[in-house]
């Protein structure tokens, strides 16, 4: 049969497209922006609804999101991971799967138990959308394993979740144990490991059900990608986030998730870098009289700078805590406005040097109180060390202490 000539309307929308698949491989994965797939005929199109392996719906997986998952799937050490559009829907993705009996679809988990000292989005995610609708949560101090099998006696729980280095305290758990009051309490643990990542501790090892990170942190490192990735330790957990994911369409999208894939090729070479500076930091800033109190796993005095030691390998995080010695807000903002070089922000991670005040950002909605209970002061301040010169990272925090204390916010860039 003669096929028809095309008008030049059809050509310029069909031109181009759908060409023959690669005979070689590309370097580095491409971004596939395509919302839909097409197969050759119908029956294989069911067949890959059928299998649910194949590409048929970005909602349902998307090649560049598929590479992105695989390789944290790796590095952490699991059996499979989903990949959201931020760190926070990742973490609602985990609870919800943990919290499903026997990984089948199923109601919102009977209890969860967090830790005291949780990143502050997460107790309000966990307080807004489970506790609010009667879902029980308590909170309990991780690190008192005595007191979390006390609260799991109390509360049964089928969630348990603990970061692995607090923000901005900087915490040290002990993962193998919590694992193991888990298990004993038929829980399932999340940990989110975003501030220690994999290269200083990998949770699923130690028992820990599923690991998620704010991939827009380290894994990414550049601050230019938001996303979030849950990394599963069982078939049958990683088989529910995966139903459950596609269900909410918390998908994160390719251009995305090609960015993080590229940033965490060079996580082992700037975690090292970072990790060094925020060592140098640390006992810089401990002999400063402007400061009162450093928080760093890799000091002699931190409550667990014993079991950082063991637990990391040497390496203690590239996050360090530190107080001003004047506690007054106006202290607080000329040490901010005296900065010429590190960046004041609201996120971590990045290869530059970040600060931020937890009292104004990501603890502000508690109360003077409430943050003092927690041991966040008024002039607590939060350092993210970057992958710059650590001699041009202590001179900008010298110059800022002084700014902080004479009253000046004028100075050479």
């Amino acid at each position: 049969m003669h096929e028809h000539a095309r008008r030049l309307a059809t050509i310029v929308v069909h031109a181009g497209e759908r060409a023959a698949p690669l005979t070689a491989t590309p370097t580095t994965t491409p971004i596939y922006t395509s919302a839909t797939y097409v197969y050759p005929t119908l029956a294989a199109l069911d067949a890959a609804f059928a299998d649910g392996d194949g590409y048929v719906y970005t909602r349902h997986g998307n090649p560049t999101v598929a590479a992105l998952e695989a390789a944290v799937t790796a590095v952490e050490g699991g059996v499979g991971a989903i990949a959201c559009a931020s760190g926070m829907a990742a973490l609602h993705a985990a609870i919800l799967a943990a919290g499903t009996p026997r990984g089948e679809t199923g109601p919102q988990p009977r209890g969860i138990l967090i830790a005291r000292d949780i990143y502050g989005s997460t107790a309000v995610l966990v307080r807004e959308l489970f506790a609010a609708h009667g879902v029980p949560v308590a909170a309990v101090d991780m690190g008192d394993l005595a007191a979390v099998a006390a609260a799991c006696a109390e509360l049964h729980p089928d969630v348990i979740i603990a970061e692995q280095l607090s923000n901005p305290l900087l915490r040290v758990i002990d993962v193998a144990g919590l694992a193991r009051v888990a298990r004993t309490a038929g829980a399932r643990l999340i940990i989110d490991n975003t501030i220690a990542t994999p290269l200083l501790q990998q949770p699923l090892a130690l028992g820990a059900d599923l690991v998620v990170h704010s991939a827009t942190k380290y894994l990414s490192g550049h601050g230019d990608a938001a996303g979030g990735v849950v990394v599963a330790r069982s078939g049958l957990v990683r088989d529910t986030l995966v139903r459950q994911s596609r269900l909410i369409g918390a998908s994160l999208g390719p251009f995305e998730a090609q960015q993080i894939l590229r940033g965490l090729k060079t996580l082992a070479l700037r975690l090292e870098r970072q990790c060094a500076n925020a060592a140098q930091v640390a006992h810089w800033l401990a002999a400063q009289p402007a400061v009162t109190r450093v928080i760093y796993p890799g000091l002699a005095t931190h409550p667990q700078h014993a079991l950082a030691d063991v637990a990391f390998g040497g390496r203690f995080g590239a996050l360090v805590t530190f107080d001003l010695a004047d506690r007054s807000r106006m202290a607080l903002e000329r040490w901010f406005d005296g900065l010429r070089m590190i960046v004041p922000g609201t996120t971590l991670g990045d290869v530059f040097t970040l600060a931020s005040a937890p009292a104004v950002a990501s603890h502000r909605e508690l109360s003077v109180a409430q943050r003092a209970e927690r041991g966040i002061g008024e002039t607590t301040i939060r350092l993210s060390l970057g992958i710059e010169a650590v001699e041009d990272i202590i001179d900008d925090l010298a110059d800022a202490l002084q700014r902080a204390g004479d009253g000046s916010t004028t100075g050479e860039a």
